[in-house]
């Protein structure tokens, strides 16, 4: 079994608009819960062994509780048999608790110096890996890995951004042909949180993603992969959805829906459909509206929508948590003047183009209420990409306004 990015008891961010709910409360606790599923799926697999390719942790972490949680999971696999191999990633790096606590004798810890090799005869297992003894690992440490060992199942361990990817963190970059360069049956792969196969055919490498979403943009099934291999034969991947809540964005057009009801209706189904791809797990929803179509202007009135869709989320069997509105009326049913039109849009986009401007003219409202609005986790006025969309967005309702009076 191959998993990564465990980041136990890390916040979870965007629970504000939870309340006190036991969503909210299951959501907390959540990485834990989804380190049980995975000691769980492990034990049920019979797996030969547990690879986990760094961030156990998230940072330096001073309560010894989330690492004693931690010990005590391994300590269920000892009792197993089964023997646990585990890298540091950059997280893991900065943690107090990776240095201190002692582990299981049947975890296996490899070198962060340079890569080392632990083998298991009994499983015909060979196990090559390095972690991170500093946080910021910017080499590529993949050249440095061993040759495989003939008649053994040979895997690799890294915590990486793989060249190509540039929406996580540079660490430890390497390019897939490096990988596979290795020869080794499959790579274990840690940093990205989202399920990926980097190289396919006889060398696969893969990346597992997080155990459990961690905030809206986290979102989908997350989980581990059991990974069925043997010398000299392609592996074979299965995904285990592990995850104790989904994090999940619906996106609804409206341009084929008459009305508002329509709208909600349509919104309704798609998060029912949502519901039940992810059941027994609770759902928490961000819900965007767009196109153009007759229902826009309605659809301006944001108290309205926010409420009626928390209804239909929640008839569906989900919370809301999000509503985000880019929906204009259909062009033949303009009646705003076009040249009013074209200022307005332009006013909207010089604005969102100005981060100066619009930090001054939210400076105001962020010294009254900033603070408390961050603490909500409502909205953040220091955050100039979101300032800038809430000027588009503006534009968008302004216009469907004028052009529904």
């Amino acid at each position: 079994m191959h998993a990564a990015d465990l980041h136990l008891d890390s916040p979870l961010r965007g629970l504000s608009r939870l309340g006190d709910s036991d969503l909210a409360g299951t959501l907390r606790a959540a990485t834990r819960r989804a380190c049980e599923n995975l000691v769980d799926a492990v034990v049920d697999a019979r797996a030969d062994a547990l690879l986990l390719a760094g961030d156990v942790y998230d940072g330096d972490w001073k309560d010894y509780a989330t690492g004693a949680f931690f010990v005590r999971q391994l300590s269920r696999l000892h009792d197993e048999g089964i023997p646990v191999f585990l890298i540091n990633g950059n997280h893991d790096a900065e943690s107090e608790i990776t240095r201190s606590l002692r582990l299981p004798p049947n975890t296996h810890r490899l070198s962060v110096d340079a890569p080392e090799t632990v083998v298991l005869d009994d499983a015909g297992l060979a196990v090559h890996g390095q972690g991170f003894a500093r946080r910021a690992v910017l080499e590529n440490l993949v050249p440095a890995y061993p040759d495989r060992i003939p008649g053994l199942v040979n895997v690799g361990m890294l915590h990486t951004s793989v060249q190509g990817d540039d929406r996580h963190d540079t660490y430890a970059p390497c390019r897939p042909e490096d990988l596979s360069g290795c020869g080794y049956e499959y790579f274990a792969l840690g940093h990205v949180h989202e399920q990926r196969i980097v190289c396919d055919g006889p060398h696969k490498a893969a990346f597992s993603g997080n155990l459990q979403g961690r905030h809206p943009q986290e979102r989908g099934a997350k989980g581990a992969l059991l990974v069925d291999v043997a010398p000299g034969r392609w592996a074979t991947i299965e995904p285990i959805e592990l995850d104790v809540a989904r994090w999940e964005l619906v996106e609804v057009d409206i341009s084929g829906l008459a009305d508002a009801d329509e709208v909600f209706e349509a919104v309704a189904d798609a998060v029912r459909e949502r519901c039940v791809g992810a059941a027994p797990r609770p759902v928490v929803a961000q819900v965007t509206l767009y196109g153009a179509g007759p229902a826009a202007p309605a659809l301006t009135e944001t108290e309205r929508v926010r409420t009626e869709l928390e209804l239909a989320a929640h008839t569906a069997g989900a919370v809301l948590e999000k509503v985000r509105n880019r929906t204009s009326p259909p062009a033949e049913a303009l009646t705003v003047d076009p040249e009013l039109a074209a200022a307005v849009s332009a006013a909207a986009a010089g604005l969102a183009g100005d981060p100066d401007r619009i930090r001054e003219l939210a400076a105001p409202l962020e010294r009254e209420v900033g603070r408390r609005l961050r603490e909500a986790g409502l909205l953040d006025l220091r955050d100039d990409e979101r300032l800038a969309a809430l000027a588009r967005q503006a534009e968008q309702q302004l216009l469907s306004r004028m052009a529904g009076s």
